[in-house]
């Protein structure tokens, strides 16, 4: 017959062993679900940053067109657009080439700054401040321009496409 002391021992042995794999498990469950969370929100926080940047690249295509090489300029406005966008874009671009031309208008854009008001997966909406010098026959000296643009843009593809531009207040 056991002695009561040896079944002590015995039992807090067991509840020993249960609390350590019950705080065992407590880790590993809560270091599985922080993990998770962080990789959320480097996805989350690259997907900002994508969305960013492709925004700032198409107002700056958007903001920076010349004359002497309208089509390769208008090619990037095309290459990083989609939807209705790309069809008006497209659909005007063999007037501008002529209007440009005509004018001999040259755009120096840059961005001055941009931010998201809204982001998930597949679309998000970007404002964008941006300055041009535009030079052209009736301002051959050039004359600064302040463009506020709303930008819409899509995930397709693998890539962040501008679907709709609008001026803005």
């Amino acid at each position: 017959m056991k002695s009561m002391k040896s079944m002590r021992s015995m039992t807090s042995s067991r509840a020993g062993a249960v609390g350590l794999a019950a705080a065992t498990l407590l880790t590993t469950a809560l270091t599985v679900w922080l993990a998770l969370a962080l990789y959320d929100q480097r996805e989350a926080d690259q997907r900002r940053q994508d969305v960013l940047a492709a925004a700032r690249q198409s107002a700056l295509n958007f903001t920076s067109l010349d004359y002497r090489h309208y089509d390769r300029d208008s090619a990037n406005v095309l290459a990083g657009a989609t939807g209705d966008f790309k069809k008006q874009f497209a659909a005007q671009t063999g007037q501008l080439t002529d209007l440009v031309a005509e004018n001999k208008s040259v755009s120096e854009g840059q961005v001055l700054e941009a931010g998201i008001v809204r982001s998930d997966e597949d679309s998000a909406r970007v404002l964008v401040v941006a300055d041009s010098k535009v030079t052209n026959t009736a301002v051959p000296q050039g004359e600064a321009r302040t463009y506020r643009l709303q930008l819409d843009l899509v995930h397709k593809d693998g890539r962040w496409l501008t679907s709709d531009v609008e001026f803005v207040g």
